[in-house]
Parts: C-alpha cells; structure tokens; sequence
C-alpha cells in the first residue's frame, strides 16, 4: 500500500547545538523568560499536522546542556555527530521511524506554525501525484530570512546520506538535494509579496536584539504571534529594521 494514502508521519528535526561561531550559547539564551530553543519547540507544537518534533543535537559534552533542557521540558531529543549533521538528521529519523521531515534550525524562534502547515498540505498533495522529493521556501526566498522551512522525505534523506560526499553536503544537510535537480524533483514555496530583505534569524547580538524587541512588542499579547503580527509592528515601528540590516549573512561552510 502505497504510504500516502493516508496521513503519513511527519516529524519536525530541529538542529541544535550550543556552539556558534558568532553567538555562542544562543539557542538557551533566554527570550522572553524561556530559552530561545524553548519557542522554537513552542511555536511547532502549535501546527496542526507535525506529529512529533524532536531536537537533533550533538554528543558534545557541551550539549549535554541541550539534553538536560530536553529531559526538563520532556522534549523528544537525539544525539549525534557534530560535524556530520547529515547523518545525525538521518539517524535521527530512522529512530523515530519518520516518513516526512520538516527541517528546522535552532536559530529560528519566530517559525510561522501556518507557514509550516500550508508547505506540508503543499508537500503531500505534491506527493500523491509523485511529483516532487522537496519543497522549501530558500531556492529563491521571499519569506523573511529565520521563516525557513525545508520538507522531504525518509525516502529522499535516505538516497542524500547514501550519495553525498563533500564536506559541506554532509554539514548542511541539503544543499546535494538543490544542487542536483537532475536527481530530485524540486519545488520552491512562495508567498504572495516578497518580504526577503527581512532579516530574523539568529546569528549575531544585532539579531537577537531584534527579535528580543519583537517578543517584547507581541508576546504578551499573543503567544504564538504570526508573520502578520510581526509585519504590521514593523510597519508601526519602522525603525526596527535597522536593528540587524547590516549583519551579512553567514555562508555555507562558515
């Protein structure tokens, strides 16, 4: 029986470590009284189709931080290695027998929960029609930079482990999935105006910054506030954006 027949299981991998080039120790940085982890795992519990989310860390001893904080909020969590992410993410979902996985990254703590469900329904009504291996909404972004959100499937991560060979493949999970469109079936997920030039990921103090004053302005009213929400604060409060502009953005193998 083919799997997609009905509603498969779909698990959000959410890679985590404590170490940072530019900001270590981030993602237990505390936001808005809860460590900045804590939101990204919040936020995904609020879709409506993931199954499970699970925290992907390392076996450093530095994110033994990462396990307690896990144990603590009974957070599903795996260990793997370091500097393998690719196969930490395959181990990962070869544990909790995952059909499709919503790759999410720690440094994220205003992942949209409506953007998360409207790819998957996307992704599985690409599946039924056996059309496409991936969807992401980063080939060509028009999603602010920090609402990235990739989907494939155990099938497809399964063939990426086997196949890819360069270290910055195996370090950044799917670039060999975009870079051979030859071999998969690729789809990008866009919104209807092109918000791009917002930066609100976190890689530096310019960024958490920003995104301290977001949940400073929004999450007392709202808990889990929506790339709406954030939109229209900035069109109240224009200055925000100037927070971060000038932070590049960090490149593949940084």
């Amino acid at each position: 029986m083919n799997s997609f027949t009905t509603i498969p299981k779909i698990i959000a991998i959410v890679q985590a470590r404590v170490g940072s080039t530019r900001l270590p120790g981030k993602v237990l940085r505390p936001l808005s009284g809860k460590p900045m982890l804590w939101h990204v795992f919040n936020r995904l519990s609020h879709s409506k189709l993931i199954h499970k989310t699970v925290i992907a860390t390392t076996t450093l001893p530095e994110d033994n931080q990462i396990e307690l904080f896990c144990k603590e909020n009974r957070i599903l969590f795996y260990r793997g290695s370091s500097d393998d992410v690719l196969n930490r993410y395959f181990e990962c979902a070869k544990k909790f027998r995952t059909e499709i996985i919503v790759r999410i990254t720690a440094d994220c703590p205003l992942i949209d929960p409506e953007i998360v469900d409207k790819m998957i329904k996307a992704f599985l009504k690409l599946n039924e029609l056996r059309i496409f291996d991936y969807l992401s909404n980063t080939i060509h972004r028009t999603f602010p930079r920090g609402l990235d959100i990739e989907i494939f499937s155990f099938r497809t991560l399964l063939k990426v482990n086997r196949q890819a060979a360069k270290e910055y493949e195996r370090e950044h999970v799917t670039p060999f999935i975009y870079e051979h469109p030859q071999m998969f079936k690729i789809k990008n997920f866009v919104s209807e105006k092109d918000y791009s030039f917002h930066r609100w990921t976190v890689d530096t103090e310019e960024d958490f910054k920003l995104v301290e004053e977001i949940y400073k302005a929004l999450y007392n009213q709202k808990k889990i506030f929506l790339l709406e929400d954030i939109l229209k604060l900035f069109k109240n409060r224009p200055e925000l954006i100037n927070i971060n502009q000038q932070v590049p953005q960090k490149k593949l193998g940084e």
